[in-house]
């Protein structure tokens, strides 16, 4: 899923009501909302842990199903970069923890349920999302999508996070509650969920929070989302942002790239397809 424009509980550890702290309607005192507010653009400025590669330990570039796969073995992400360098090794099976690639559906779905007994929250979201698109053999199911996405993120998924916030926003499979899904990215971007900061962004943008909006982009941008830099290079150039904030972004994007890259992913990148086709 991309964020907004482009998936209940409230989430675990969340202040009461903190969606609707955002639509600025709540009975908590003013000065609680404030520090709310505060905590959501000083912390999270940093991606969280799980989208590094487990093996170089570089984060992955961004969108992430694009410079990065999924091993339903262990949960892990692993990038092209190291997939490619133990391929070049004469390795095979998951780079990260050896185990055989699935064969087909079958053993890949039996991979991730058998995670999914184990507890692991990854595991969850990742069948989540089969259910939502009725993949690996599964029927089309989105409120068993969304009842698994709910347990992964109470088990601290921020990527189911981030799914529960698409679809209370959208009322895409439940009831439409605008407020209950900016609460969902809230709690993933406090965590440095890239793409619910740019949901964030989106949402205040729509309000006509333009600052607002072009400070969660800020955050995002310098994590190395594009999306996010372009859309304050938009701002700019509609006299919505200035020079400076452009600069800025555009400044610390280019400092979170460079910090991405290796070797290895560049090689992996110019062998385009027919890595993958090999690889993956």
């Amino acid at each position: 899923m991309e964020p907004v424009d482009r998936p209940g509980n409230e989430p675990a550890g969340a202040p009461r009501n903190d969606g609707a702290a955002a639509e600025g309607v709540d009975d908590r005192s003013a000065a609680e909302v404030a520090r709310y507010s505060d905590r959501l653009l000083n912390e999270g400025h940093e991606r969280w842990e799980g989208d590094r590669c487990p093996i170089c330990f570089l984060f992955v570039g961004l969108p992430i199903q694009k410079h990065a796969k999924m091993n339903v073995c262990c949960m892990k992400m692993v990038c092209k970069g190291c997939s490619l360098e133990a391929r070049q090794r004469g390795l095979r099976g998951c780079p990260f923890c050896r185990t055989p690639r699935p064969s087909d559906d079958a053993s890949q779905l039996a991979m991730v349920q058998k995670r999914v007994r184990k507890g692991d929250a990854e595991a969850m979201k990742h069948l989540g999302d089969k259910y939502f698109y009725g993949r690996l053999g599964l029927p089309k199911d989105v409120p068993r999508a969304i009842e698994l996405w709910t347990e992964a993120a109470e088990l601290g998924s921020v990527d189911a996070h981030y799914n529960l916030g698409f679809m209370y926003y959208r009322g895409e499979g439940v009831e439409e509650d605008k407020p209950r899904g900016i609460c969902y990215w809230q709690q993933a971007a406090i965590k440095g969920h890239v793409f619910s900061r740019q949901s964030l962004g989106i949402a205040e943008f729509k309000r006509g929070n333009y600052e607002l909006a072009m400070q969660h982009w800020m955050i995002s941008a310098k994590m190395g989302y594009e999306d996010s830099l372009n859309a304050i290079k938009g701002m700019f150039m509609r006299d919505e942002a200035t020079k400076a904030h452009y600069a800025e972004a555009l400044r610390g994007y280019g400092d979170a790239v460079e910090e991405m890259k290796s070797h290895q992913r560049e090689e992996a990148t110019r062998l385009g397809g027919s890595f993958i086709n090999t690889c993956f």
